[in-house]
């Protein structure tokens, strides 16, 4: 279910916006970096980076929707929208660790970071991207005609103009 909060604030520009994502997402991604080489020693790396990827993505999706992107869409609607950046993030990170295996038998812990964390940040531009455009973009306006055809059969809307005539204890007649 996918609620809408009310909020007055004016959703942030692109700039102010990737800046608030990177903050967000890359404080999360370098936790979530720590978590994943604690459980790849107890589980196989493939495993870890599917639990990993998950909580950190829906962590981040609340940040993103809150802090980065000042949505008033909550709810586990937006995470579903935002469902297929976690798969995206996910093949991405664990093809570019699989190919570092590839080419290094046995890389440190430092290099297989420093690989996982630049795949995270190639994923997290796309991942941006894909948040602003299409799934926390800002909602335009209703625009005055959409407003009146909206108005229930029966009913008219006095025009603003004449509404604060009567507000003054007046009314100007048409002719």
């Amino acid at each position: 279910m996918t609620t809408t909060a009310d909020t007055t604030a004016p959703a942030p520009g692109p700039l102010a916006s990737f800046l608030r994502f990177v903050l967000c997402g890359g404080g999360v991604t370098v936790a979530a970096s720590f978590v994943l080489a604690l459980m790849s020693g107890a589980m196989p790396f493939f495993a870890a980076n599917i639990v990993v990827t998950i909580v950190s993505t829906v962590v981040t999706t609340e940040l993103h929707a809150r802090v980065s992107f000042r949505s008033a869409e909550r709810g586990w609607g937006v995470h579903v929208k935002s469902a297929g950046t976690v798969a995206v993030s996910f093949a991405f990170t664990t093809a570019a660790v699989m190919v570092l295996h590839l080419f290094a038998a046995a890389p440190g812990m430092l290099t297989e970071q420093a690989v996982y964390l630049a795949a995270c940040g190639l994923a997290g531009l796309g991942r941006f991207v894909v948040l602003r455009v299409m799934v926390f973009a800002a909602k335009p306006a209703k625009s005055a005609e959409s407003a009146q055809s909206a108005t229930p059969a029966g009913t008219a809307e006095l025009p603003v103009a004449a509404a604060a005539d009567i507000t003054r204890g007046t009314v100007a007649m048409a002719a």
